[in-house]
């Protein structure tokens, strides 16, 4: 009785797991097995497996093949099994190098002419496979390219599974084939739109700075035209780029989503799905492989909801939860997927279904319930996480080139650093880095936290109803990112101010 082994990785979510891919050659009628907890598609493999190694010149013996993927209890799903599962079986014959079979990570799908052919999920496994300690991975060549975005890892990206073969000390046929090209598109990485072009909004800019620099939530409300989308989509420009792990993750959610991943990309996401878009497209799912949603690829950067009043309620409402844990998980029958979903959430919306409503010079005509239904979507549980609500109103007037007073992106995005290094260098032993991770309890309580006199207005509109106690800890944690863009140690009292304006700046 012979017995190979090699590796493999399964994913759970954005994280992976070694499974052990061991084959046992028996002598007994021809059979060919695969025990492990495997999924439908991991379980259609034997006959893939078969078929690529009979096409390659190198078919598997006619005797009983047992495979089996450990640990057993851990669940394994997808084609990404098919190269690992091929080599182990073949090893059984003997003449492969067992401690090059032990030392790597075999990762691809099989084409039944033995070509390997891309996976999603080929950066989140090998990046699972370098925490584990190999440091050698086979992948299909079309992802080659993601699976070197990893330091310290060999990469061998094979065109067939004759390629594979050659790399353990076993000589195979030499096959003429072209390698399977992808089918995804790599991920443009492009700059965001510059800041500067908004035109006529200076107090809508400021805003946008202060949530970024606090990592703060925000809600704009105004009609068609105001510029709500325009402001959305630079606010990934003047945020701080993203660090190594942070680059990594953005990616390694990408590489699940099935996109092409070329180089890590250091600018925050930006996810702007349509009000159309179902829960299960929001937060994630799928009923065989679960794929993270908008929730999770907007981690570390923007999640825009544009046209925010059309979404369904059950889809808003499903925000609640990411918004305070920072992570989302997806349970589906026999397995559960827990993915990142720190995000800044970024919310326009309408003042009514027409969008004219309290516009100057504007009609509208929806009927008083059609407005209070549509503003009703955004429920007082999701508000009441929203840190920065302010309106806009249609720019009336464009100021000439001497009476401009826009802001760059360059000068935003200093200013935010700025800020966040105040707020860095304040929250130094803390398991906080931004004001809005602060907890509420450390702020009002801890060693930071202001005077009777200063807290006064927070303290009267906690009394007279006016904010929840999460809305009072939330307007604390704004009023200290105004401080930060201001360079004071404190906050003042027109920083309380200007927080309590910025928190009520749209009633809904």
């Amino acid at each position: 009785m012979t017995i190979a082994r090699t590796w493999c990785v399964a994913l759970s979510g954005i994280d992976g797991s070694l499974v052990e891919v061991e084959a046992d050659l028996s002598s007994q009628l021809p059979e060919f097995r695969l025990i492990g907890l495997p999924d439908k598609a991991l379980g259609e493999a034997q006959l893939r497996v078969r078929n690529a190694t009979a096409n390659c010149g190198m078919p598997l013996p006619a005797r009983r093949l047992t495979v089996n993927l450990s640990p057993a209890s851990l669940p394994k799903h997808g084609s990404g099994f098919d190269v690992a599962i091929a080599v182990a079986a073949l090893a059984t014959a003997g003449g492969f190098d067992a401690s090059s079979l032990a030392e790597t990570v075999h990762l691809g799908e099989l084409g039944l002419d033995g070509r390997l052919r891309p996976v999603p999920g080929i950066l989140p496994a090998v990046l699972a496979a370098a925490r584990a300690g190999i440091r050698r991975v086979v992948v299909p060549h079309a992802n080659a390219d993601e699976a070197r975005l990893i330091d310290g890892v060999e990469v061998l990206g094979a065109v067939s599974l004759a390629d594979v073969v050659r790399l353990h000390g076993v000589e195979a046929p030499e096959l003429d084939l072209e390698p399977v090209p992808r089918t995804a598109m790599p991920d443009a990485l492009n700059r965001p739109p510059e800041l500067a072009e908004v035109v006529g909004q200076r107090e809508a800019v400021e805003a946008v700075i202060a949530a970024a620099a606090g990592g703060h939530h925000l809600l704009m409300s105004g009609p068609p035209g105001a510029g709500k989308t325009m402001i959305a989509e630079r606010l990934p420009g003047i945020l701080p780029p993203l660090a190594d792990d942070e680059a990594l993750e953005a990616a390694a959610l990408r590489s699940l989503s099935g996109e092409a991943v070329d180089a890590l990309s250091r600018t925050p996401p930006l996810e702007a799905p349509h009000h159309s878009a179902s829960m299960a497209a929001l937060v994630g799912g799928g009923s065989r492989l679960v794929r993270p949603g908008a929730i999770a690829r907007a981690s570390g950067g923007v999640l825009f909801l544009d046209e925010a009043g059309e979404f369904p309620a059950s889809v808003l409402d499903a925000l609640r939860l990411p918004l305070e844990k920072g992570e989302i998980t997806i349970h589906r029958s026999g397995v559960s997927a827990t993915f990142p979903a720190r995000f800044q959430l970024v919310l326009a919306t309408n003042p009514c279904p027409c969008g004219n409503h309290g516009v100057p010079g504007g009609s509208c005509t929806c009927p008083p319930q059609a407005i209070r239904r549509y503003v009703g979507r955004l429920s007082g549980p999701l508000l009441d996480r929203v840190d920065i609500r302010f309106g806009l109103m249609r720019v009336s007037r464009v100021p000439g080139v001497a009476e401009s007073d826009t802001i760059t992106t360059a000068v935003a995005r200093e200013r935010v650093a700025g800020a966040r290094d105040r707020a860095r260098r304040r929250l130094s032993g803390t398991p906080w880095q931004t004001n809005a991770q602060a907890a509420g309890a450390w702020l009002r309580q801890g060693p930071v936290a202001l005077a009777p006199e200063l807290r006064r207005p927070l303290d009267t509109a906690l009394q007279r109803g006016a904010l929840t106690l999460r809305g009072y800890d939330r307007t604390l944690r704004v009023a200290w990112t105004l401080a930060d863009l201001g360079g004071r140690d404190r906050p003042a009292l027109e920083d309380i101010g200007r927080a309590l304006f910025l928190r009520k700046g749209v009633q809904a």
